[in-house]
């Protein structure tokens, strides 16, 4: 599945939808690889659940990692300490920004989009989640992703199902949100990556087609 990344691959949707999870992920296979990676964390309005709170794991793996000045602070003012550009031009190594959600969180990323754009070397992931309370329908999730590309000022490459229950997901909550995702998939003419799956639930899932095996470090504080 890898190989339809481009080498800057931005990972955007709605809150709650898994993007930082996706990102984590995608950050240490990338880096099994052997790519040189680094994890950006764009995510200057949530102060939960963002790619800054694993820094430890990326530099035990050797993945480099840019985040926002005041992440994992008691202060949450938005900002990022660097420029951007030099890495996202940088063409030796594989650059994932995890984006915050919706297009209040896009507007960081509409800051690089010119940068981006330059380079023509992306890839725009909109990852969808059916069991997410503003994108249970077709049309709700659509109508997040026009916003989203609006306020970034790019347009995205493709869907990810990454619809779940967190640690209650089962066989069947996956197959059901299949159609839904490839609805979207439809509804704005993008191809669908894939689905990210728990490992454990991915395992019973042989006969689906794309599916994306993932570690789950995200956790609520009630499941760690």
């Amino acid at each position: 599945m890898f190989e339809s990344l481009k080498r800057i691959i931005i990972v955007t949707g709605h809150y709650g939808s898994g993007k930082t999870n996706l990102s984590v992920n995608l950050a240490l296979d990338l880096k099994r690889a052997g790519k040189e990676v680094t994890l950006v964390d764009l995510d200057i309005v949530n102060p939960y659940f963002r790619s800054a709170d694993f820094k430890e794991l990326m530099n035990k793996n050797g993945i480099s990692m840019i985040t926002p000045t005041f992440a994992n602070t008691n202060l949450d003012i938005p900002s990022i300490s660097i420029n951007l550009n030099g890495v996202i031009h940088d063409k030796n190594r594989v650059t994932i920004l995890d984006v915050g959600g919706d297009d209040a969180g896009a507007a960081a990323l509409g800051g690089y989009a010119r940068s981006i754009l330059d380079t023509g070397d992306y890839t725009m992931l909109y990852v969808v989640n059916r069991y997410r309370y503003l994108t249970q329908s077709t049309q709700e999730a659509v109508q997040i992703l026009r916003e989203i590309e609006t306020t970034s000022r790019l347009k995205a490459t493709h869907i990810v199902n990454n619809s779940n229950l967190a640690f209650t997901t089962t066989k069947e909550d996956i197959e059901r949100s299949a159609e839904y995702a490839k609805e979207i998939a439809k509804e704005c003419g993008l191809p669908l990556w894939g689905s990210s799956v728990m490992k454990e639930v991915a395992k019973q899932l042989n006969d689906m087609p794309g599916i994306y095996p993932v570690e789950i470090y995200v956790r609520t504080i009630w499941n760690q």
